[in-house]
């Protein structure tokens, strides 16, 4: 086979950013939402909260919605497929226990986009993307305070994945600017991230995962 007809790896998209809310998204955080926004490019920000009313959350995502729009950012809402209609949510992330890709599709349209959370499980990624998932997402890759980790991924299950499936594929769980070069190499599509934006400066934090993910993409390009 000549070089010109082999299509190496690194054509796929580059890997891009996916915010995750912390669960306090009160206060000042519309403000240093477009701060991160602002700073590096952001492909999709999930609205995560926990233990509030229906009406509630949807105050409270009015703000930040608006802002992603402003900024071309996808909205996606955490687990709730009657909030994320409810708001005109560009698409919802669905855990294992929050309802079908089926029943999501059904309810916000074919536009929407639809995530699951696959753990490390090939069978539960495989079952989501032949029921219509626009991703699939896997993890944890590392150790996280943001929630509790019941299951560990390994760069393997990134890896299997691109070399079979055109659905994009999310990496969760302790990534950092400094840890997230081996997860960009083995074919994350996407970081989701949330403390390592939102425990210090999101700017800064923003910027630095840009750089991070831009330098590992260089690599690629460069083995290609």
């Amino acid at each position: 086979m000549t070089d010109d007809t082999e299509q190496p790896e690194f054509e796929r998209e580059p890997a891009q950013l996916y915010l995750i809310s912390p669960l306090e998204v009160g206060g000042d955080f519309p403000q240093r939402l477009a701060r991160a926004l602002d700073a590096a490019p952001v492909a999709a920000f999930q609205f995560r909260v926990k233990d509030i009313d229906q009406h509630e959350a949807a105050r409270l995502a009015e703000p930040l919605q608006a802002i992603c729009a402003q900024r071309e950012v996808a909205f996606i809402v955490n687990d709730s497929i009657s909030l994320a209609k409810r708001i005109g949510a560009d698409g919802v992330h669905l855990g294992q226990d929050d309802g079908t890709v089926e029943e999501a599709r059904k309810a916000l349209g074919r536009d929407a986009q639809i995530g699951v959370t696959c753990h490390n499980s090939r069978h539960l990624a495989m079952e989501a993307g032949e029921a219509g998932a626009d991703y699939v997402a896997f993890g944890a890759f590392f150790p996280t305070s943001t929630k509790q980790v019941k299951h560990t991924a390994g760069l393997d299950l990134l890896e299997w994945w691109q070399g079979i499936f055109e659905i994009p594929c999310v990496a969760i769980g302790g990534i950092t600017p400094e840890n997230c070069g081996p997860l960009v190499q083995a074919g994350a599509d996407f970081l989701a991230v949330s403390g390592a934006v939102w425990n210090g400066d999101e700017a800064a934090a923003a910027k630095a995962f840009h750089t991070a993910i831009s330098g590992q993409w260089d690599l690629l390009s460069k083995v290609g």
